[in-house]
C-alpha cells in the first residue's frame, strides 16, 4: 500500500522564518525547533511533500533544497541526512496531499469563520 502524502510549507514551519521574505531564493534563519527530528520520523510513515510559496518562483526550490541540506548536515551524519533528504519531494504544485502542515491555514470545519476571524489571525511564531 502506498504511503499517504504528508504536504509541509517551508516558512514558519520547518525554515524558521524570523527574518520574514527576503525572496524566493533566500533563506536566512535556522529550523523550526524539532523540525528535523519530525521530518526523520514523518517520512517512515508518508510520502513527505515540501510544498511552498516559493516552489514555483525561479531559485525557491533550489534554495529550500540547499538550505534543508545544510540544516540536516547539522543535525546527523551524512548518510543518515543523505537519505532523508532523497525521501523528501519538492513538487511545483499542491500535492493532494492526506494532510498538511502550514503556519498560515485553518481547518475548514463545514462552518464558515467570521471574517473578522480571518483578519485577526496571526500565525504561531508572530503571537497567534
Amino acid at each position: 500500500m502506498a504511503k499517504p502524502i504528508l504536504c509541509l510549507d517551508f516558512d514558519g514551519v520547518i525554515h524558521g522564518y524570523d527574518s520574514g521574505w527576503q525572496g524566493a531564493d533566500n533563506v536566512t534563519d535556522p529550523p523550526v525547533e524539532g523540525a528535523i527530528a519530525f521530518l526523520a520520523e514523518a517520512v517512515q510513515s508518508f510520502r513527505v511533500a515540501i510544498y511552498s510559496t516559493r516552489s514555483h518562483q525561479p531559485g525557491g526550490i533550489n534554495a529550500m533544497q540547499d538550505w534543508l541540506r545544510a540544516a540536516l548536515g547539522d543535525a546527523m551524519d551524512k548518510p543518515d541526512a543523505d537519505r532523508l533528504f532523497s525521501a523528501i519531494e519538492w513538487p511545483t504544485e499542491k500535492p493532494p496531499a492526506m494532510v498538511s502542515l502550514d503556519d498560515r491555514a485553518l481547518t475548514f470545519t463545514g462552518k464558515w469563520p467570521p471574517v473578522g476571524a480571518l483578519l485577526a489571525f496571526r500565525p504561531w511564531n508572530k503571537g497567534g
